[in-house]
């Protein structure tokens, strides 16, 4: 039996319904403290080996490089406290990643403390944070 792009589409979008999977509500205000709970999962945060490059000052907030690398962590989570909304990117790897890194740009919208989370295998989260002074803010008025 064929079934159609269609079909397949409204079976999954159906089954991820059924299995009760957390869909985003529009509206919902998402703050710094509620990801870094969610990503903690009630353990606690220590500094740790994790490493976050940024530029001390960016000139333009709409495009800011950053780099977060933590060896053996199963996730990263990087979390901008002053954006509209806070968590920036989230990362997961897997069983076979060779490298624990990871870059993007980013928007920024004034200067703050960025902060960079690693859950590491046993279930330690580790942070690491850095200071940016952001000229023109990139986040909109």
């Amino acid at each position: 039996m064929l079934y159609a792009r269609r079909d397949m589409l409204m079976s999954g979008s159906a089954t991820l319904i059924g299995l009760g999977l957390p869909l985003p509500s529009l509206g919902q205000e998402i703050d710094a403290q509620d990801a870094i709970h969610a990503f903690a999962n009630g353990a606690d945060i220590v500094p740790g080996e994790v490493t976050l490059m940024l530029p001390d000052v960016a000139e333009d907030g709409f495009k800011v490089p950053i780099e977060v690398a933590a060896e053996g962590a199963e996730a990263l989570l990087i979390i901008a406290p002053k954006n509209p909304v806070p968590p920036l990117a989230m990362v997961q790897f897997g069983t076979l990643a060779a490298d624990r890194r990871f870059s993007t740009r980013v928007r920024l919208a004034r200067s703050q403390e960025i902060m960079a989370l690693a859950r590491m295998p046993g279930g330690a989260i580790l942070r690491a944070s850095r200071q940016v002074e952001v000229i023109v803010g990139g986040c909109g008025a």
